[in-house]
């Protein structure tokens, strides 16, 4: 029987999630679904008692041709002629197991880490059940949650064994998340072959139409993914030629963008964002992006005022925009502050898909996982990283997260993971007006919604707009300082978008300045 892991089912037999049914009725609904494979996990019941149920459902599952897995129990399998078993790291080995099953059975095997995983393969195991990725009530014995990131290492690691073993992710995954899972768990050289999905299906009032929805989502791309017009420009001039085209399309689609912004800059973005040609609302209510996606614009995260509410509001959004496949920006301000404001990273970056992360170094650093970061306020602090190192950082969140990321500061490095620039354009009076920064965000996502195919394009292009606009205010005569500065900043703005509806480029012309890295 040929192993089809995408749509692997966990029984869960617990009261809260069978509600009063029966569990090979909710098992046989799944299958019909499109499940195509079913383990069965009972913790408490008797031996008994489990190849009873056991026997139950292999009925079920051979009449569908759907091999039939069984959590732990190696006696439990062999009594009911179950196709195979699956096995914690504090259960019987593989050897012995080998020992005790049929030649043809398949052995699956937990691993959280790369050891373990490693370990597995090397023993024969016919497939992995990665994680935990995500926080759940259904297993509560994790070793660790690994995300996303955790998962593309493990799965990295196996294809370095040049053996063809099969992987599934488990733990939290739902309708909600598993094509961003599968989507950012691959590894270059190996992706998992499916998710293990427990509650999702089995409290589901529907669990044929459950597993039905499951399994067109996992055998179809997620929605942020846009494949490109046609193969994407890597050199720097080959870029810097299209930017001045990319600024006048943005303006001619005239973008909304919906801020979920900090209240101390929501006026001046509001100003920055009509100057350039595109529309703001400015709204922190979750449940108003599910008809404000509908405009098919970018959506703004800047945690930059939390309260107690923002995270789930926050969270709210990002899957009605993710759903839609529209632009998702995330400025994590102050990211590494304090321990809410570094719990909320990790919430939201397990919560959805960022097309852009956008910060300063320390900001950015906290959001790939540094346990040294500590930021006075939104202050970046002190620099530990050089010109490359900043570099790297951008290139390996961009490509961990197969996103775009924009790391800000006197010289700004963008990445979306292969290509890196380092765009040396702006004005040190930027770094001297509240919410200058945070602009740069909600500019970002209106260029994205207006160029998706080469996200990388579309922030470069935002990025050289905005920084030369800087420059022109600068050099006004009438520019004395901060104040000055601000308003003439987004005269000129307004000026660029003008002269671009015009076709004029002249605003543009010699004025990048943009260095390609090599790492």
């Amino acid at each position: 029987m040929k192993l089809d892991l995408s749509v692997y089912l966990v029984t869960d037999s617990t009261p809260p999630i069978l509600k009063g049914r029966d569990l090979c009725a909710v098992v046989e609904e799944a299958v019909k679904g499109g499940v195509t494979v079913v383990q069965y996990r009972d913790k408490k019941s008797d031996t008994g008692a489990q190849i009873e149920t056991a026997r139950k459902l292999h009925r079920i599952t051979q009449a569908h041709g759907v091999p039939l897995i069984i959590n732990d129990r190696v006696d439990v399998a062999l009594a009911v002629g179950a196709e195979g078993v699956h096995l914690g790291q504090d259960d019987m080995v593989i050897s012995e197991a080998k020992k005790l099953l049929p030649e043809n059975a398949i052995i699956g095997i937990s691993a959280s880490s790369i050891e373990e995983a490693q370990a597995a393969v090397a023993a024969g195991a016919d497939y992995l059940g990665i994680g935990t990725l995500f926080a759940t009530p259904t297993k509560t014995n994790t070793k660790h949650i690994i995300g996303t990131a955790g998962t593309q290492a493990i799965l990295d690691s196996i294809a370095e064994s040049g053996r063809d073993v099969g992987t599934v992710c488990i733990g939290g995954i739902n309708l909600s998340n598993v094509q961003r899972v599968l989507y950012q768990s691959a590894s270059p050289r190996k992706s998992l072959n499916g998710a293990a999905i427990v509650s999702a299906i089995m409290a589901a009032d529907d669990p044929r139409a459950a597993a039905a929805e499951l399994a067109r989502a996992i055998a179809t791309p997620p929605p942020f993914v846009r494949k490109a017009d046609g193969p994407l420009v890597r050199n720097v001039a080959g870029l810097l030629e299209k930017v001045p085209h990319i600024v006048q399309k943005m303006v001619e689609i005239h973008p909304l963008v919906h801020n979920m912004i900090n209240f101390v800059v929501a006026n001046f973005v509001a100003n920055v964002t009509l100057a350039i040609g595109a529309s703001p609302i400015m709204s922190p209510y979750g449940d108003e992006a599910t008809d404000l996606c509908q405009f098919d614009g970018a959506l703004l995260i800047n945690m930059g005022t939390l309260t107690s509410q923002s995270p789930s509001e926050y969270l709210k959004a990002i899957r009605a925009y993710n759903q839609r496949g529209n632009p998702v920006v995330y400025d994590p301000v102050g990211a590494g502050a304090t321990q809410i404001r570094r719990g909320v990273v990790k919430e939201l970056m397990a919560g959805g898909y960022f097309d852009l992360i956008k910060g300063n170094e320390g900001e950015i650093r906290q959001v790939a996982g540094s346990t040294s970061v500590q930021q006075r306020g939104v202050d970046s602090g002190p620099s530990t990283l050089d010109h490359q190192g900043k570099a790297r950082l951008a290139r390996d969140l961009a490509r961990r997260e197969k996103n775009i990321v924009l790391l800000t500061g006197a010289v700004d490095y963008l990445s979306d993971g292969e290509r890196i620039v380092a765009v040396e354009n702006g004005h040190e009076l930027l770094g001297q007006v509240t919410g200058t920064g945070c602009a740069v965000g909600t500019v970002a996502g209106c260029f994205i919604a207006a160029n998706p195919t080469d996200k990388f394009l579309a922030v470069l292009s935002a990025l050289l707009m905005y920084e030369i606009a800087a420059e022109n205010a600068a050099a006004r005569d009438s520019v004395r300082g901060p104040g000055s500065f601000a308003t003439t900043f987004i005269d000129e703005l307004y000026a660029i978008r003008q002269a671009s509806l015009q076709g004029d480029h002249s605003w543009y012309a010699g004025r990048a300045r943009v260095q390609e890295i090599s790492l």
